[in-house]
């Protein structure tokens, strides 16, 4: 009678269809992709394979794709925190204006966002006209890239963090400061560890989507080799030149790096939540 009753009040249609559709899903839109460049990478020898992707321009691409996405994220999750704690805990004239600004790197196409950040950064441009002279070029540098990643990554973390501190009742914070506890025990003991899992996910996201960004940094990095290229440029680079084994060799490559970054931070956000008493954003 149990089991019937839980049966009628299901929405869909079932769990054995609602399986076969997300594994249906789930491998055209990702599984079959992913595995066709391990499949075309294969055409290659281990040797072809090794100097390829151990290139001394690949691997400054890495270094510099990855650096400054994790430095970007980091960044993000910093300011992002900050930012979406005033949003949610105080009331200013254009309060709305700004939360919705926070969209912009989502709507805003990349290509545009990157000759945007180019004008502005340029040796003539709004800020890169001050900026020169004291000595720090934007444009056209790694810094540039950093400046591009952080920008599109920003959303990631604020929306992550908005919600949960949004649910965070005040009432917690009054209570431990009612019992003797100051700002900085506050801040560690209670809000703290409530926060900290959706700022790793707000992290990771931004991390993810910073790895495999093209559009914004392909303007404003100048693209000098083994300066300012970055590894989704190596890959445009090998498929204009029709070498399709050596751009998916260097994707595979980004792709395992990316995996095994992403499944660290899950497993400390899986670690964190086990000693919040298994909270998950």
């Amino acid at each position: 009678m149990r089991r019937s009753a839980l049966s009628k009040n299901k929405v869909l249609p079932g769990f054995t269809p609602t399986l076969g559709y997300t594994l249906t899903y789930l491998s055209l839109v990702v599984l079959i992709p992913i595995a066709a460049i391990f499949i075309k990478t294969t055409a290659l020898t281990w040797d072809a394979f090794w100097e390829i992707v151990t290139a001394p321009r690949v691997v400054a691409s890495y270094k510099l794709s990855f650096g400054a996405s994790l430095i970007a994220a980091m960044i993000n999750a910093v300011f992002g925190l900050v930012l979406a704690w005033v949003l949610v805990r105080y009331s200013f004239p254009g309060k709305r204006l700004v939360d919705a600004l926070i969209d912009l790197p989502f709507a805003l196409p990349t290509a545009v966002a990157g000759i945007s950040l180019a004008a502005i950064y340029s040796s003539n441009g709004w800020l890169g006209a001050w900026l020169e002279p004291l000595g720090l070029k934007v444009a056209f540098t790694p810094l540039g890239i950093l400046v591009a990643l952080t920008f599109i990554g920003l959303p990631f973390v604020v929306r992550t963090v908005q919600p949960i501190l949004e649910d965070l009742e005040t009432e917690l914070e009054e209570a431990a400061a009612s019992l003797g506890a100051n700002r900085w025990q506050t801040i560690r003991l209670i809000i703290w560890p409530v926060l900290l899992p959706a700022i790793l996910t707000g992290f990771a996201l931004a991390f993810a989507r910073a790895v495999g960004e093209y559009g914004s940094v392909i303007f404003i990095a100048g693209n000098i080799p083994m300066v300012s290229e970055i590894t989704p440029l190596m890959i445009i680079t090998k498929l204009e030149q029709y070498d399709y084994s050596g751009a998916t060799a260097i994707a595979m490559v980004m792709l395992v790096i990316s995996f095994v970054m992403l499944l660290v931070i899950n497993l400390l956000q899986a670690w964190v939540a086990r000693c919040n008493g298994g909270y998950r954003p």
